[in-house]
């Protein structure tokens, strides 16, 4: 297992929600003048050794803050407006939600930072990332500064399958990004650099999340049918930027376990297909897969098996990254958490948090959360839940 504890850093040249190379060309003048004000700009409260004694770290097949273990007591609450952060971002939507997570004994939360990157990302025909709005970088210093008030650890989802569909303003100019080595490197040296400079140190920033759902990017033609192959170079070159250069956890949000398991169809995100494409630093820090109830007859139920049981090699953490809260499945969210905690799972995250798709909130999951956090308390809040 490769330590995700103070690399040395390097220059670097590369739900459904039914909602290469090093060395490669520098990015333009306009997204390096973006990079460069985004960069270490956003003030934290939290001191080096605040950061230190705060930050999430793996340990095997474990977290752990401060050396204990933690489990991942989470919620999605992917937007309170589609595309806040640049668009119509409310403080006080965001300040009293946190809140009330953390007095639901929620630890943590998934948000898309990007829910289709029209109002964030200007890429061009060529698929090159030409700028990154101001608007963006001050909606998430905010967003950062809240998650550190209440305790929040977020894990920030940076592209979405969204991005892709044929509906999306713009989804031309993304496929050819994730396509091509330059508009690869583009997007690493003007957004993926930047947001990893600019919130790295607060501690709150648990992991980075690079693409909701890829699965049906590749599955379904109106997102492109772009192809594995093609894919796993984007992340893995993304992957081995951040690691490179940060200490952030680095994740992906598959809809499903079918692509990252040896059990299925073949496991793309393996450490050693990633490396393959991109280097040693190409490699994900733990598994994320997402589950919905439709999955049950092709692969079980993961709440009640172990994550090895289920198809992972649970080598390092694994979080069930998506659920509903309101299942078909006839279990209860309570059972869902319960189950999970207890088949050693190191987290899950209901869908959603805020209700934005009709499909539950934190209101329907209170009760499993809160049971959790009390059961599991030196685990939900290794450093004390003030």
């Amino acid at each position: 297992m490769k330590s995700t504890i103070k690399r040395a850093a390097a220059a670097v040249c590369a739900v459904v929600t039914v909602t290469g190379m090093a060395g490669c060309n520098t990015a333009p003048a306009d997204v390096q003048e973006t990079s460069t004000s985004a960069a270490g700009t956003a003030e934290t409260a939290a001191s080096s050794a605040d950061y230190d004694k705060t930050v999430i770290r793996v340990d095997g097949n474990r977290f752990t803050v401060d050396g204990k273990t933690l489990f991942i007591n989470g919620v999605n609450t992917p937007w309170d407006k589609w595309n806040d952060f640049g668009g119509a971002f409310n403080e006080t939507f965001w300040d009293e939600h946190f809140a009330k997570l953390h007095e639901s004994g929620v630890n943590a939360s998934r948000i898309w930072i990007n829910c289709s990157g029209t109002s964030t990302l200007k890429v061009d025909k060529d698929g090159i990332l030409q700028s990154v709005s101001g608007k963006h970088w001050k909606d998430l210093d905010k967003l950062f500064e809240l998650a550190e008030k209440h305790h929040i650890y977020i894990m920030a989802t940076l592209l979405s399958f969204d991005h892709f569909k044929d509906s999306n303003v713009g989804y031309e100019n993304f496929r050819t990004m994730v396509s091509s080595e330059e508009g690869t490197q583009s997007y690493i040296d003007g957004y993926v650099l930047p947001f990893t400079e600019r919130y790295g140190k607060n501690p709150y920033l648990w992991s980075i999340d690079l693409c909701n759902e890829p699965d049906w990017i590749k599955e379904n033609a109106e997102c492109g049918q772009i192809d594995w192959d093609v894919l796993c170079t984007f992340f893995a070159r993304c992957a081995a930027a951040i690691h490179d250069n940060s200490d952030e956890l680095v994740t992906v949000g598959l809809g499903m376990i079918k692509y990252t398991s040896d059990k299925y169809d073949g496991n793309y995100f393996s450490d050693e297909y990633l490396g393959s494409l991109a280097g040693e630093s190409a490699y994900l820090d733990y598994d994320c897969p997402h589950y919905y109830y439709w999955q049950y007859s092709y692969m079980g139920y993961p709440f009640e098996t172990t994550p090895a049981e289920f198809g992972l090699t649970h080598t390092k953490p694994a979080v069930i990254g998506e659920f509903a809260v309101l299942s078909e499945s006839g279990r209860t969210c309570y059972e869902d958490y319960e189950n999970a905690y207890n088949n050693g799972w190191n987290g899950l995250c209901m869908w959603t948090s805020n209700g934005v798709d009709g499909c539950g909130s934190i209101d329907d999951a209170k009760g499993a959360t809160e049971h959790i956090a009390e059961i599991a308390h030196d685990e939900v809040f290794p450093l004390g839940d003030e």
